[in-house]
């Protein structure tokens, strides 16, 4: 495995070697790719056009990497994700975050879509993530440890970065953006939950769910990263359900986007 993840990682280097090279990975989940439109773009790439990259099967990831600057750090950007549904195992699904860390990245930011849980959340809402439940039936460790990543039994304890929850807190009151905080649970997928299956993940201490960030969360912990995520909440899982469909998701994202890409950039500018 790491011979795959170095192989990718030296010809990503190869071919951004002009450039200066990230500091910072970016994860933009489902209907959340805005955030390109604001770089100052050095280079991208397809994912089918790297070795040994998964490719993106699902319509709204548009599946680039993107190498550039947002806020003046030099970034790159997963414009789309992998997803343990569409068959990728949980290490296929962490690869990317591997050859983030071989090519210098010290914070990954995380953005995914989940459906809200918490009776005080609300359609649009972001929520920044405190902490998550692993519901996967897995993790990207399992298996011989790569040393040359990092240590068989990584410590958990702080998942999230308490210091950059804070500054994204900060931040999002100085710029007039709402959010919450909460615990994300990671699922498989692809189907939503049942309303019984809403109520045992809010028993058990959810506040949104989703089908990924967990898994790439462990593998940046497992690197020595520091991470930020947040939620953007689509859709809402308690109280009188309603069916909901993917259409309807990726509106919601859309219309939180422009919050969200200005959240993002103002804490890239205080790495």
């Amino acid at each position: 495995m790491f011979n795959q993840i170095k192989e990718t990682a030296d010809f990503l280097i190869k071919q951004t070697h002009s450039y200066k090279p990230p500091e910072v990975g970016i994860i933009l989940g489902t209907g959340l790719g805005g955030l390109v439109d604001d770089m100052k773009i050095d280079f991208e790439i397809n994912y089918e056009e790297i070795p040994n990259f998964p490719v993106s099967t699902i319509e709204s990831h548009k599946g680039k990497l993107i190498f550039g600057e947002i806020s003046g750090k030099q970034v790159v950007v997963m414009q789309g994700r992998f997803h343990h549904y569409e068959g990728y195992s949980l290490s296929e699904v962490a690869f990317p975050v591997r050859v983030f860390k071989l090519l210098g990245i010290e914070n990954l930011l995380v953005s995914n879509a989940a459906g809200g849980l918490n009776p005080g959340f609300s359609k649009g809402d972001i929520m920044i993530i405190s902490d998550h439940i692993n519901q996967f039936p897995g993790n990207p460790l399992i298996g011989e440890n790569i040393d040359e990543i990092g240590p068989r039994f990584p410590d958990m304890y702080e998942p999230y970065n308490k210091n950059l929850i804070f500054k994204a807190q900060t931040a999002a009151s100085n710029l007039g953006i709402k959010t919450q905080k909460g615990i994300y649970i990671g699922l498989p997928g692809p189907m939503l939950e049942t309303p019984a299956e809403y109520n045992y993940l809010r028993i058990i201490g959810g506040d949104a769910v989703g089908m990924s960030t967990v898994p790439e969360i462990v593998a940046a912990k497992h690197a020595g990263l520091t991470c930020f995520a947040c939620s953007v909440i689509t859709d809402i899982c308690y109280g009188e359900i309603k069916p909901v469909n993917f259409e309807n998701i990726l509106e919601t994202a859309s219309n939180t986007e422009p919050n969200l890409t200005t959240l993002f950039k103002e804490l890239i500018n205080q790495l």
